[in-house]
């Protein structure tokens, strides 16, 4: 058997057992990449944090972009890309870690993850070798700033019903392209634009690599946004932008697969983009509840407050644990696919493609979190929250945008769906079977056997294989009832995918907390255990309200009662006692005095 039908699949969480020892965890990091996290936030620390104010009132044209060609200097900027190419290229997971650490950028994340991600990566995956020769040494030191061209205003979600055309010149030497781009981050000082545009009466859209040079761009004002207003945003106009045709970007009509499969990345990279942030609010909600008094006491010794503390930081550990397994899993086939032949720029894509749910999982999750945490840290400074003078203000404005861009979280929870059914169909995932044998199981008798409670997390792996069951249950039964019907039943999908994004979170963690005290012992790991002990109980009750939901809406009768018996019978679990854990995981956090995790 090669390496490849061994590993684990995209999906396959879902009906396979994954081994502690298999998932790569936060604290595995190498001396080199922790120095590279160090570096970066280093630069945050020098470049952003004292100009947050300026970055933010946009006063000065010249600011961020001389921030951004500091970055270059730095390396920064080509994390992702190879050395022949002028980067340092370095590993995908070593990229999410970048991500992570400038998350804390405020709105310098969004310039930086548009130029290194969506501006970059189409030319690094689908650009001709001349093509990248020329263009990725300039972007991956900063020399150029990049942006990525897709959305128009009547084309969001549906991207491939862009109405923005190429026509070739009568002299067969370029391409005239003319239409409205929208949205476009980094276009007010961008060298590099990737346009999509459709060429004749194309089905699918091509791309293509635009110098600002080339004439023919005009741009509308900076948008006012509600957040991250230290981000170039504008409506780009192309009139009969002339583009050599030499600078398509791939073939023809294949613009659409690779906005496709870079948005992928860009899902799982903003799913690690999200973190720093995420960390920072935290720190600073426990330093502030240590400082601010009432009734004679600091507010952090309140049972109110400590649960939002600790909740802010369960979740947060959820989320890196996830994002990481995922980031490991997405490198760990990339190099079985070139240790089997493959080219390595094909194997990056197939690689990412491979594991598209997961990565939309990092994307809905991280984002959420970030919007409950900001949430919660306003709610911590009270009053003060709402103040400008405050830090919470612009976290909770600029967090905002974290849930739409990349696809609204409502479309990737579709897309998961939808892909997971489709892989299903074709055998890719075995779903089917695993679905048959619990519909089957849920008019037997249920069986009592022991646990061994001894062993760390044996009673919590039982309720996962049983949550499993859950999704294995309704999804299997929501496919045999709508059938082609599915998608449009737009509610029961939304439902499902809530069913997967828990599942694979709670997994996540657990695996994460068991490597961990692998490696550091049970005693070292108390917190951690309690925090994947609290969001698992979170996790039965949120799978337990998205389940009966759907159940509602496609079944009747007999067959109703015979799921919500199944449901009842898998969300079954011992009860936690969640305040106590949740005053143990926000002491500990208060004696540090930062997110310490």
């Amino acid at each position: 058997m090669n390496t490849l039908s061994k590993a684990i699949q995209g999906g396959e969480f879902l009906v396979r057992e994954t081994p502690a020892k298999d998932i790569f965890i936060p604290e595995q990091f190498t001396e080199e990449q922790k120095m590279m996290a160090q570096a970066c936030q280093d630069f945050i620390d020098t470049e952003i944090t004292p100009n947050i104010e300026a970055i933010d009132g946009m006063k000065d044209p010249d600011l961020v972009p001389s921030i951004f060609k500091k970055a270059g200097e730095l390396g920064l900027l080509g994390i992702s890309v190879p050395e022949e190419y002028g980067g340092m290229g370095m590993s995908f997971n070593t990229s999410m870690l970048i991500a992570d650490i400038i998350g804390a950028a405020g709105s310098f994340s969004t310039t930086y993850g548009a130029h290194t991600g969506i501006g970059t990566l189409p030319i690094l995956y689908y650009g001709s070798e001349e093509q990248k020769q020329k263009y990725l040494p300039l972007l991956a030191t900063g020399e150029w700033a990049a942006c990525y061209c897709l959305t128009e205003p009547d084309a969001g979600s549906d991207a491939n019903s862009g109405k923005t055309k190429a026509v070739l010149s009568p002299d067969g030497k370029h391409y005239l392209i003319s239409g409205q781009k929208m949205w476009i981050s980094n276009a007010g000082f961008a060298d590099l634009f990737i346009v999509f545009a459709k060429i004749e009466d194309d089905k699918n859209l091509t791309a293509f690599i635009v110098e600002k040079t080339f004439g023919g761009i005009t741009m509308n004002e900076e948008e006012k946004k509600m957040g991250i207003k230290g981000s170039s945003t504008r409506q780009v106009f192309f009139n009969d932008c002339p583009v050599p045709v030499e600078n398509m970007l791939s073939d023809r009509q294949n613009g659409f697969k690779i906005a496709v499969n870079i948005l992928n990345i860009g899902r799982v990279k903003l799913g690690a983009g999200v973190l720093g942030g995420v960390r920072t609010v935290t720190t600073h909600s426990i330093r502030y509840s240590s400082e601010r008094k009432q009734f004679g006491v600091s507010i952090n010794s309140f049972g109110a407050i400590k649960s939002k503390l600790a909740e802010m930081a369960i979740r947060t550990y959820v989320s890196e644990s996830l994002c990481y397994r995922v980031g490991q899993d997405i490198e760990d086939r990339i190099n079985a696919l070139i240790a089997e032949g493959m080219n390595e720029t094909e194997a990056k894509l197939k690689g990412v493609e491979a594991f598209a749910m997961e990565c939309a999982i990092a994307k809905i999750h991280g984002s959420e979190v970030l919007d409950y945490v900001v949430d919660q840290g306003v709610q911590v400074y009270g009053g003060m929250g709402y103040s400008a003078e405050a830090p919470m203000e612009r976290a909770y404005r600029d967090a905002r945008i974290a849930r739409i861009y990349e696809g609204t979280n409502e479309i990737n929870r579709m897309l998961m769906v939808g892909m997971l059914l489709k892989r299903a169909m074709k055998g890719e995932v075995n779903l089917f079977e695993p679905a048959m044998a619990v519909s089957a199981e849920l008019t037997s008798v249920p069986s009592f056997e022991t646990i061994d409670t001894s062993e760390l997390f044996a009673a919590e792996k039982v309720v996962l294989k049983n949550l499993k069951k859950i999704f294995l249950m309704v999804g299997g039964k929501a496919a045999m009832a709508l059938q082609d019907r599915i998608e449009d039943e737009q509610e029961v999908m939304m439902n499902l995918a809530d069913l997967m994004i828990e599942i694979y979170a709670v997994e996540s963690a657990i695996l994460r907390t068991e490597k961990l005290v692998s490696i550091k012992g049970e005693e070292a790991c108390t917190n951690q255990i309690a925090m994947s002990q609290v969001y698992l109980a979170e996790a039965i009750e949120k799978i337990n309200a998205a389940a009966k939901e759907a159940i509602a809406a496609f079944t009747k009768a007999d067959e109703q009662k015979v799921m919500l018996m199944g449901l009842k019978r898998y969300t079954k679990a011992e009860l936690v006692n969640t305040k106590v854990l949740r005053r143990q995981i926000a002491d500990y956090m208060i004696a540090q005095g930062k997110y310490p995790f």
